[in-house]
């Protein structure tokens, strides 16, 4: 399907990206021998300004259940084979579809412009509990192309209990087992560094249910020798940040949990190498750093790959009195504001990096994520239950949610109106949270109860989880771009009352009380001479591409989707981008950059050709 502009699109395109894209004329030839003139220069060829995007091959995995069936994508360019990580089955498995010869005139579109239909199905099957014991999720996956292997990140599902990465040997016809390396507890993310001799794993540690087991936040780093694995990885701490966790909360870094607070009969504490949690990671273009992302924590980890010394620096907050937000799905719809004391967290998910000037960058999705731990919920819990939480968790929560009563050992989220203790704030910050009871205003929004307390113990600011938006930042963590309310822009200019939808229910605004549309999906590539973002909104659907190529002078280029939005309809097409995988142009089967997109909810993974215009 070829992205249509609409007027609305154009006009975004020229006022957020307002610039002269024509080539300078070419200089005079040089005097030719004996006297005679050289020939006129050629004029200079005119910058791209938009780029031409095509939904050109589409597959869905588990049709009859969907969800869960394509979050994480790869590619194998000597085969032109795509990895989609299966966890809509049990035990899950991985998908391996041959993308060589895509037939994108069978792709048709219905009566509002959205592809249901594919022209790709999987060729292979990977079983992993049969070859790489799997006994919890297949999280991640990675593809190094320089020794043809695979490695996929591999959870126990139990809290305290280690993960390991699994290698295969994909050179053959069928992926071939290599070994299993055990690495840390939960491995969320796995990636190669660009020459192959390294993969570096991103382990969460996320706690228990219950909130007694916290296992420590890692990084596990496994060498590659002669194209096979080592046995054993190098597995680097936080602990040495224990005592540093006043300095990094300065710097803007955040820690929520249950310290001090009884559960179970013992009072806990947590330390701050607990309390981190490793999610994404990037490696610089020179494979000397591998930045990783800590994005409950508001913060980024920096691995110096030369030495394996470990640097964490937190993100500080974006201050939305700069820029215009919606904070209500109450308020029927369309409800940009200011608003002064109201900050928001980065925290991204997925981070990228490139070069400029020889220098490193780190492009990152500012998602947002809170913590909430739910012990049990169960339809019309009995008395006794109730009374067992709240014996266990005096200081946890009970409440009825969607009709169910559940049992929250801890959580930081909390609505504005439901925030006690407020100090001194501004008249203006006051009146939008008690508006109309607290839904047409700000007391609507979700925020950390973590942070934004003085000295007295007063709620003086909110703190907002994400930032709404996609930032790119130097290897100092200086923000040197953020795209500001421009997501939240263009989607209400594109989509209008069906801004900031969720992901599997076609009702306009109702994530605007939380994260907006989310930005979560990112990757990097380059078109031609120029070197692109492509951010996927999770809860939107739609992804948006950014001309990144000098991070000081960012330009918004492109928005597309394949997504229905029909007011109260079924959903259809493809929903809640979560991995993406960019193809270059040259090692392309249609000789064009491809853009590789799995899609949680609607567990299909989209194929989108992209050229210049």
């Amino acid at each position: 399907m070829k992205f249509k502009r609409s007027l609305v699109a154009l006009l975004l395109m020229s006022t957020l990206s307002a610039c002269t894209f024509d080539g300078d004329d070419g200089n005079n030839g040089v005097a030719g021998a004996n006297g005679v003139n050289g020939s006129d220069g050629n004029d200079g060829l005119n910058a791209p300004t938009s780029l031409s995007i095509n939904l050109v091959g589409r597959s869905v995995l588990n049709a009859q259940a969907p969800e869960g069936a394509a979050e994480i994508v790869e590619f194998q360019k000597s085969k032109n084979w795509v990895y989609a990580i299966n966890s809509s089955v049990s035990p899950a498995v991985i998908e391996i579809i041959d993308i060589n010869n895509m037939e994108t005139s069978a792709l048709t579109a219905d009566a509002e412009g959205v592809i249901g239909n594919t022209n790709l199905t999987p060729s292979i099957t990977l079983n992993l509990s049969e070859t790489a014991n799997l006994s919890g999720d297949a999280n991640s996956i990675a593809i190094d192309d320089n020794n043809e292997l695979l490695a996929v990140a591999v959870s126990s599902s139990t809290a305290g209990v280690n993960g390991h990465i699994a290698f295969f040997d994909i050179a053959g016809a069928t992926p071939s087992f290599i070994k299993n390396v055990v690495v840390g507890d939960l491995p969320d993310n796995v990636v190669f560094t660009h020459d192959g001799t390294k993969a570096i794993v991103a382990n969460e540690g996320e706690p228990s249910k219950d909130y007694v087991i916290d296992p420590e936040g890692t990084i596990s780093i496994i060498n590659i020798n002669d194209s096979i694995p080592e046995d054993t990885a190098t597995n680097l701490s936080f602990t040495s940040f224990n005592n540093e966790q006043a300095e990094l909360e300065s710097q803007g870094a955040k820690f929520s949990n249950p310290s001090g607070h009884t559960i179970k009969g013992s009072v806990r504490q947590y330390s701050v190498a607990q309390d981190l949690e490793p999610e994404y990671i990037a490696i610089s273009k020179d494979n000397n750093f591998a930045y990783v992302s800590l994005q409950e924590n508001n913060a980024l980890a920096i691995v110096n790959l030369n030495d394996n010394s470990l640097t964490v620096k937190g993100l500080g907050f974006k201050d939305w009195s700069n820029y215009k937000i919606d904070v209500s799905d109450k308020d029927g719809g369309i409800n940009f504001k200011n608003y002064q004391n109201l900050y928001g967290m980065y925290q991204p998910d997925t981070i990228a990096s490139y070069q400029w000037q020889n220098s490193n960058f780190i492009v990152s999705a500012n998602e947002g994520d809170g913590r909430e731990y739910v012990v049990y919920e169960r339809e019309a819990l009995e008395d006794e239950g109730k009374l067992q939480c709240e014996t266990d968790f005096p200081n946890g929560i009970y409440e009825w949610d969607d009709g169910e009563e559940i049992c929250i050992s801890y959580t930081d989220e909390a609505r504005v109106k439901d925030l006690e203790d407020f100090g001194t704030i501004s008249a203006e910050l006051e009146s939008y949270v008690s508006e109309n009871g607290g839904k047409n205003g700000l007391g609507r929004l979700l925020v950390t109860n973590a942070l934004g307390k003085d000295d007295n113990n007063e709620y003086t600011k909110l703190y907002a989880y994400g930032a709404r938006s996609f930032t790119i930042w130097d290897s100092n963590g200086l923000v040197v771009f953020d795209s500001g309310d421009e997501i939240a822009r263009i989607t209400a200019s594109i989509h209008g009352q069906a801004f900031n939808n969720d992901e599997d229910e076609n009702e306009g605004d109702t994530r605007s009380d939380a994260k907006g549309a989310e930005p979560e999906a990112l990757t990097i590539g380059q078109v031609g001479s120029q070197t692109y973002a492509f951010i996927g909104l999770e809860r939107m659907g739609g992804i948006l591409a950014y001309n990144i190529t000098n991070p000081y002078n960012v330009k918004f280029v492109e928005y597309f989707y394949n997504r229905g939005l029909v007011e109260g309809a079924d959903i259809t097409g493809d929903l809640a981008p979560e991995g993406m995988k960019f193809i270059k142009a040259e090692d392309s089967p249609t000789n064009e950059a491809l853009l590789v997109i799995g899609n949680e909810i609607s567990g299909s993974v989209a194929v989108w050709q992209i050229s210049e215009e």
